[in-house]
């Protein structure tokens, strides 16, 4: 691996197969939709780069993995593989398709297992429905992303309420068209809880103790994300 000094956190992007997935971390990474999609197989990386607690005098630079993983039932008892070291959760599912949402639970509960019981046998056959009270005492910062909210139609747009998986991890959740870069532009409400969610997942990483510990930016060093990048391919 390189020697350069960087601090980075890892974000699992889990959901049913064909909700949107790579469309949505395409879109925060590159700040403009995919121009081409297809499905995932196994798991793919992407990287943003983040400026922790901008504009105060913690601010400092990260990168953030974005580890999108396959939603096919197919690869369901290897994709444990991704789950290891993971520092924020995103879940995602398709406004116009209820049981995506409803599936969220089952993606959670698939993690949780995982990360609890890594190496376990038992748990790379088998998943329990997820029970919201074994979220208790978890802390792995989560954010759940509603896609495809431009197929809504107006009336049902209206109605958007909180989704219930969310509500039970006290997460935050934005709701989007990820064909349209407005949806993410700097300022805006979902570009603001987005900011916040990546805040939590570093802040939980680095300062789980003293969240007042200060850096100046000018002592990080600040790579491109291509840089970066290369250095996830260096022994």
């Amino acid at each position: 691996m390189s020697s350069i000094d960087i601090e980075k956190v890892k974000i699992l992007v889990v959901g049913d197969s064909g909700v949107g997935k790579s469309s949505l971390v395409h879109l925060i990474c590159h700040g403009q939709p995919i121009l081409n999609t297809s499905y995932t197989i196994g798991a793919s990386l992407d990287v943003k780069i983040h400026e922790y607690k901008e504009g105060t005098p913690s601010q400092k630079t990260c990168f953030v993995e974005f580890w999108d993983i396959g939603g096919s039932v197919n690869h369901a008892n290897s994709r444990h593989i991704f789950y290891a070291s993971l520092n924020g959760i995103i879940l995602v599912h398709d406004l116009t398709n209820r049981k995506s949402h409803t599936n969220l639970g089952k993606w959670l509960s698939e993690i949780l297992q995982r990360e609890q019981n890594m190496g376990s046998e038992r748990h790379r056959t088998s998943v329990s429905e997820y029970d919201p009270e074994q979220f208790a005492g978890h802390h792995t910062p989560i954010l759940v992303v509603g896609v495809k909210r431009d197929q809504l139609d107006s009336q049902r747009q209206t109605k958007l309420q909180s989704s219930s998986i969310a509500e039970e991890c006290g997460a935050d959740e934005i709701n989007l068209n990820c064909t349209d870069a407005k949806h993410l532009a700097p300022g805006t409400t979902n570009a603001v809880k987005l900011s916040r969610f990546f805040d939590k997942v570093i802040e939980r990483r680095y300062f789980p103790r003293d969240t007042s510990q200060t850096t100046s930016t000018q002592e990080r060093r600040r790579i491109s994300t291509s840089q970066y990048m290369k250095t996830l391919h260096t022994d």
